[in-house]
């Protein structure tokens, strides 16, 4: 996420490992997004990572993703891979404008 001057729009999709499910991590995702104004998604996945996607203005993008190395307080994040995505992947699910869990995949 380069700096451009302008708070750009962006997307990405983070994979966070270690101790974040069971510790209320979504909920603490979801609502960290909600706060900051950042569509997307977050779910559990069965090999025990949390997975998600976040859009919206490059410095919030970027906040959260700090935030989400942290967790909750019960989490314990071993890594955090950011990948860069495209907001196409929320419009396939209608989520252009909001932040939501989805099932476990």
């Amino acid at each position: 996420m380069a700096d451009t001057g302008r708070d750009a729009e962006t997307a990405v999709r983070i994979i966070v490992r270690g101790r974040v499910q069971g510790v209320g991590y979504r909920a603490f995702v979801l609502s960290q997004a909600q706060a900051r104004g950042i569509a997307g998604w977050v779910r559990n996945r069965r090999n025990g990572d949390v997975e998600a996607v976040f859009a919206g203005p490059g410095g919030a993008v970027k906040a959260l993703c700090e935030i989400c190395r942290e967790g909750p307080p019960y989490a314990a994040v071993e890594a955090l891979d950011i990948i860069p995505a495209d907001r196409q992947e929320l419009s396939e699910v209608d989520m252009q404008d909001r932040f939501v869990l989805r099932p476990t995949l």
